[in-house]
């Protein structure tokens, strides 16, 4: 069998299985072997140079994701619980020391005050500020 084929083949049956595994990691895999396939229909590279095509391809289409991925941004945390929360407004349900535990909606979270900040007593509105993993910044409100 010709050599460009078995590329195409190996590069066909890795695209299959990326779309039943979760990730990106054999897309590029795959694509490099059609395109190093591609290139050894076309031409008749021996064995060093097709590794060196196919190298050559993978590092192209993981340097264009990561490039890609720098101009996206950071991912958006659509599905977080946190994602919605900053310029809500709380209630304080409990205050013990700066510690504090407010109440959103109908889920309670813990919460701390900015630096030098006045701590609210219990059963004030605060206003949610940022989010700090799981801990809400608050301020009066």
């Amino acid at each position: 069998m010709e050599p460009g084929l078995i590329w195409l083949l190996a590069g066909v049956a890795l695209l299959g299985a990326e779309m039943l595994l979760p990730g990106f990691y054999l897309l590029w895999v795959g694509l490099a072997a059609v395109g190093t396939g591609l290139v050894l229909l076309a031409t008749s590279l021996g064995f060093g140079a097709a590794g060196a095509a196919f190298l050559t391809f993978l590092a192209a289409g993981i340097g264009m994701s990561v490039a890609a991925r720098r101009r996206r941004g950071p991912a958006m945390r659509l599905n977080a619980p946190e994602a919605g929360l900053a310029g809500r407004m709380a209630t304080v349900i409990a205050a013990e020391g700066s510690a504090l535990r407010v109440r959103v909606g109908d889920s309670d979270w813990p919460a701390r005050v900015p630096r030098g900040a006045a701590v609210p007593a219990i059963g004030a509105s605060v206003r949610i500020e940022a989010v700090d993993g799981v801990v809400l910044v608050v301020v009066q409100g």
